[in-house]
This record gives C-alpha cells, sequence and structure tokens, in this order.
C-alpha cells in the first residue's frame, strides 16, 4: 500500500463517482488516497477494523476463510464500492479477506471521523444504507451460485472475473500458474478436479493452457459458459 500525497487526484475520483457531496464536506481534510497494486491486501478476516475504504478505481476480490482454512470466493468489484462499512456499523473485525486483482485506487477515512462527521449526516447515513443492503442481495446470489452451478461454469466466471479489467490494460485475459491453487480455494473445489475441468475447457478450445499458466481464447463463448455470472 502507497498513500498517494495528491489531493487534486483526490478530488478528481470524488468528483468522477460522485460522492463530493455524499462525503460532508468537513471529512474531506481527513481523506486519504491510497494504492494498492495486483496480488495485495486491503483488509484480512478477523483483523481489527479501523478504516472506511472506497474503491475509486480497479477491481477487487473479496473472499471468507473458514476456521479449517477453507476459502471460499464471495465477489469480485469495480468502482463504486465500499469496504470497512459493515464493520463501521457493527464495531467488529474484518468480516472476509479483500485483495487487489489490478492496481487499485482507494480513497480511506478513519473510523473516528466517521463518527464525528458521518453520524447524524442523512445523505452519507442514507449512502451507507444502500450500499450494505446491496452486499447483503449479492452475497446471497454469490453463495447460491457457488452452490448450484457445476466447477465449468464458476472457473468460466472466475477467469472472467479475475483476467480482465476495463480499467486496466496489464490485465490481459491470464492466470499464471501459481494462481491456480488459489483459484480451486476460491471457487470451492480440489486442485485435481479444477484441473479436470481445465482440461475439459481447453479442449473446447475456450482456454489454453502453456506452461501452466491459463490463458482465454474464446471470450465470447466463456462468457455463455458462465452465464454471464462474474461473482457479482
Amino acid at each position: 500500500m502507497i498513500e498517494i500525497h495528491d489531493r487534486v487526484q483526490l478530488n478528481a475520483y470524488l468528483c468522477e463517482h460522485h460522492i463530493e457531496t455524499i462525503l460532508p464536506k468537513s471529512m474531506h481534510p481527513h481523506l486519504s488516497l491510497y494504492r494498492f497494486e495486483n496480488g495485495e491486501r486491503i483488509c484480512s478476516q478477523g483483523e481489527p477494523a479501523a478504516n472506511l475504504y472506497v474503491l475509486v478505481k480497479g477491481k477487487i476480490k473479496i473472499y471468507t476463510t473458514s476456521p479449517e482454512g477453507k476459502t471460499l470466493i464471495l465477489s469480485f468489484k469495480t468502482p463504486l464500492e465500499l469496504i470497512g462499512d459493515i464493520e463501521y456499523v457493527r464495531k467488529m473485525d474484518f468480516l472476509n479477506t479483500v485483495e487487489a486483482v489490478s492496481s487499485v485506487m482507494m480513497i480511506g477515512i478513519q473510523y473516528r471521523w466517521l463518527s464525528k462527521y458521518g453520524s447524524d449526516d442523512a445523505p452519507f447515513l442514507k449512502f451507507l444504507l444502500e450500499i450494505i443492503t446491496q452486499k447483503f442481495a449479492i452475497k446471497s446470489n454469490s453463495m447460491s451460485f457457488n452452490l448450484m452451478y457445476p466447477v465449468e461454469v464458476r472457473l468460466a466466471s472466475y477467469l472472467l472475473s479475475v483476467c480482465f479489467d476495463e480499467s486496466d490494460n496489464q490485465v490481459v485475459g491470464q492466470l499464471p500458474a501459481t494462481s491456480l491453487s488459489d483459484a480451486a480455494n476460491l471457487i470451492g473445489t480440489s486442485y485435481k478436479h479444477l484441473n479436470r475441468v481445465i482440461q475439459q475447457l481447453c479442449a473446447a478450445g475456450l482456454i489454453e493452457r502453456i506452461n501452466g499458466s491459463v490463458t482465454v481464447k474464446d471470450k465470447k463463448k466463456l462468457s455463455e459458459l458462465a452465464n454471464h455470472n462474474l461473482y457479482k
């Protein structure tokens, strides 16, 4: 994580996403701008939460881990998204792990300033409520997706979500070999079964595997297989 000391860029993000009037003016001096690189964690499940983050550029993935160490992907997010909102309201540790999939820009603010300047601000509280209720609806759909669809559909959706980002030209449709174990955990299957499914999709011409890495060959057909569900 790198803090970007550029108020002009920070204000530009506020205006771009139309949140300059949603966040009270009294909060603005306490906002900070951060950059996270691909693979870097924004927060980890179970860690103390002290900041609200607003995703303003890039893509992140959100996943949960069981006490036995098994992980399961919940969703991928692009702007505009909040991280730490439920934790702020509930005064609890982070519920899930959040990781950058591309180069990510976040606006951050400490909870103490939220409490001081936002606890009685109607537009901010309404915004918070809308975001939180939307999250619960999306989480329900995501859990159903993981339970109801076969591995090939989940893998197709995962590849489309993690290998492409319209805001980052560096994300070019490829999944490194080192990420396959994580992919198996995140979509809820074994590494062995994942390899079988990869072979099936290679045979169908949707993807190809070179030196262990998986590259998307036919994005359109892969999207059809995934039913256009990108873990959203």
